[in-house]
């Protein structure tokens, strides 16, 4: 029987059993492509080696060697480049199996790390606020705003979180499968915990299939 990291989690993706009146409202992981492109840019990477073939051929044609061995100085690359998608796609998948993204009526939950798996328990009463990103792929992003001196190392949390955000990390579920429902989902969440003060944070799907009141991020 294969060997289960998790044996020790009473519940998938959580470090204790709920509390009496918590219930989990949705489970789920990022997809690993996603993951892969979006998080660890494979398809940049690929595309720095394609432009570095391309400049070799180039500048070997210039200097006056022949075709092939000007075909041949450029595939040298080749090695490296199928090594650096590799490693990338290896440690996205290791991500993606590892993960798991927990929404309960009180807060969120994330549980990830390949070598050493940390857990990040965020309560709705310390999030100020989200926003959502759709992809073409019809995965998305859900980053969180938190409260304004409510430090969270980006370490702990990356790369679940929102690029560019290392200063104040947001934690972000990424890639995960029918977002805008998951979304959805999040601001009830939001809304019962904040009471008639969050009723600006609706619900109710937009045209673009964000929930209204959730903004979107780039």
């Amino acid at each position: 029987m294969a060997h289960d990291d998790f044996d020790f989690e009473p519940i998938k993706g959580l470090p204790a059993e709920l509390p009496e009146g918590e219930r989990i409202t949705w489970q789920g992981a990022p997809n690993v492509v996603g993951l892969a492109v979006r998080a660890f840019h494979v398809r940049k990477v690929a595309l720095y080696f394609l432009v570095l073939m391309v400049w070799r051929f180039a500048s070997e044609k210039s200097g006056g060697r022949e075709t092939e061995a000007a075909i041949g100085y450029a595939f040298g690359v080749l090695p490296l480049a199928l090594a650096a998608i590799g490693v990338l796609w290896l440690i996205a998948w290791g991500y993606a199996r590892t993960t798991v993204y927990t929404l309960t009526n009180r807060r969120i939950v994330i549980r990830s790390g390949i070598a050493l798996p940390i857990t990040l328990n965020l309560p709705f009463s310390k999030v100020d606020g989200a926003s959502l990103k759709l992809h073409s792929d019809k995965f998305g992003d859900i980053a969180l705003k938190v409260h304004e001196g409510e430090r969270i190392a980006a370490l702990v949390v990356w790369p679940h979180m929102r690029p560019w955000s290392w200063n104040s990390p947001q934690p972000m579920l990424r890639s995960v499968p029918d977002a805008a429902a998951v979304a959805q989902i999040l601001m009830n969440a939001l809304q019962d915990e904040a009471g008639a003060m969050r009723t600006a944070l609706g619900v109710d799907i937009g045209a673009h299939g964000i929930p209204t009141g959730m903004a979107a991020h780039a």
